[in-house]
């Protein structure tokens, strides 16, 4: 299996400094990673490092609370796109499910996905904080609105992905768009079984070491 076509190699910590975003991206380039994923600020960068490679700019928005309004979030990401972003990473509004209102997580999710436009719009639904029959259904309100995958984790909450969750999220799209596993995938084995549940797409910080099997 060619590991490294599944793989989003990922610099998202607050302390990431350009250096950081410039070495992330040769390793990109080095390993044909699928994409790259940045902070927005990072976007104007990866994107001119990556131009032409057919290695893509992520980012992230609402990013890592989901607590933005519907407004900005959007904002957020027709800029990123401005600047080059290829992939948007969105963070849902975590808060407003778990207080019952779905017809608003509908909402801000199909917002992102207009503003994106042919860009492919990643939806966080943040595993950590949902029981299984809450995945399911976050899931399928992310799929009725346009999400082209389904991410597990922010890799800022108490927990990251589990083989569990991805087993999850596929039962509950059915096919209809992709699962991103992310957050705490630090092994070759990790990954592969997050691949062998459902996930697509990994996002991890370890892509070179994945790779490599150390």
């Amino acid at each position: 299996m060619e590991l490294a076509k599944y793989i989003d190699h990922t610099a998202l910590k607050p302390e990431t400094t350009p250096a950081d975003v410039e070495q992330l991206c040769k390793e990109a380039l080095e390993y044909r990673f699928a994409a790259v994923c940045v902070n927005p600020v990072y976007v104007p960068l990866a994107a001119r490092m990556l131009k032409e490679s057919g290695v893509l700019t992520a980012t992230v928005v609402g990013f890592p609370l989901g607590a933005s309004a519907s407004e900005i979030k959007a904002h957020e990401a027709a800029y990123a796109i401005e600047q080059g972003a290829g992939e948007i990473d969105m963070v849902m509004a975590i808060g407003l499910f778990k207080g019952g209102d779905r017809a608003a997580v509908g909402r801000d999710i199909a917002a992102v996905v207009k503003a994106a436009g042919n860009h492919p719009v990643k939806v966080i639904i943040e595993t950590c904080f949902l029981g299984r029959d809450e995945i399911v259904e976050v899931c399928r309100i992310a799929a009725n609105n346009g999400a082209a995958f389904v991410k597990t984790s922010t890799g800022f909450g108490p927990r990251g992905a589990s083989v569990e969750d991805v087993i999850a999220m596929k039962e509950a799209v059915g096919g209809r768009c992709h699962i991103k596993a992310s957050g705490g995938i630090r092994t070759r084995e990790q990954a592969l079984a997050m691949i062998a549940a459902g996930a697509t797409r990994i996002g991890t910080s370890a892509g070179v070491s994945i790779v490599k099997g150390a």
